[in-house]
């Protein structure tokens, strides 16, 4: 059995924001839910085999996905001592009325929002979810965090949908430590994968086609649950790999634009 800080699980690729530059993509109109049964498999073939101290459920926005509380029994089932987070932006938590108290019933589970823009516009709309979570905690006794993620904003690729470029600059050991996304390994269609940026770049391939610029990166397949003890050591104890190389050596910070618009296929964004 291998620890590991931390293993993330996309119960939805699609969002209702569009914030610029998003690790997961999630600004580029991306949809589809993950099934409750397809994440049990996916969890059974790892459960032998690692041990995340923490299992966050994220997206995407994974309020989006109706059966979200289900994903918690199927993480405690396999990993009893794990923390579960969700992390959200909040706006249709509403949805799920029955999550405090399975949150709370669970017992070692914590929801943490997730703030994209700082605009007073934005504070404002989010004023009914701030209140929503209080009730939450103050009925439930759960668990709330709050994450002010466009703090820590930057640019992770060039362009957007089919004219994305990776920066590519030759510096993976460098892109590497600056990198944001570093320690949150994704848990996707069966395998394990380095980050966010590298696990949903299939998706951003099947719906724009990207340049051949992108090939040695999307010829990365993660790592296959049937891999032997050495290969999966060398997974969890890898720092910077030549996929790394995609992402910016020298992030760029920069004010991400409101991300309340709707998404833009065929455009950089506004």
């Amino acid at each position: 059995m291998r620890t590991l800080p931390q293993l993330e699980l996309h119960v939805a690729h699609a969002c209702n924001l569009a914030c610029e530059s998003c690790a997961h993509y999630s600004n580029h109109g991306h949809a589809g839910l993950l099934d409750p049964a397809e994440a049990a498999a996916w969890m059974d073939a790892w459960h032998g085999r690692i041990a995340p101290r923490t299992f966050s459920l994220v997206g995407g926005e994974p309020s989006l996905n109706p059966r979200l509380a289900e994903f918690m029994p199927l993480v405690r089932a396999r990993w009893p001592e794990t923390a579960i987070r969700i992390v959200s932006n909040g706006w249709f938590l509403h949805r799920h009325p029955d999550l405090p108290a399975r949150m709370a019933a669970d017992g070692n589970a914590a929801l943490f929002l997730s703030v994209p823009h700082a605009s007073p516009e934005y504070r404002a709309r989010l004023a009914p979810v701030e209140a929503l979570l209080e009730g939450w905690r103050r009925d439930h006794g759960i668990v709330v965090g709050r994450y002010e993620s466009h703090a820590r904003w930057t640019r992770r690729y060039r362009g957007f949908g089919p004219a994305m470029a990776p920066y590519a600059d030759g510096r993976p050991r460098r892109s590497w430590e600056r990198c944001v996304a570093r320690d949150y390994p994704q848990l996707h269609a069966g395998r394990l994968w380095k980050c966010p940026a590298i696990a949903y770049l299939g998706l951003q391939d099947a719906r724009f086609g990207l340049p051949h610029a992108w090939r040695p990166y999307l010829d990365y397949r993660g790592l296959a649950p049937d891999c032997d003890d050495a290969a999966l050591a060398g997974f969890l104890a890898a720092e910077e790999e030549a996929v790394c190389g995609m992402c910016p050596a020298d992030p760029e910070r920069f004010e991400p634009p409101s991300p309340l618009r709707a998404h833009r296929r065929d455009a950089a964004p506004a």
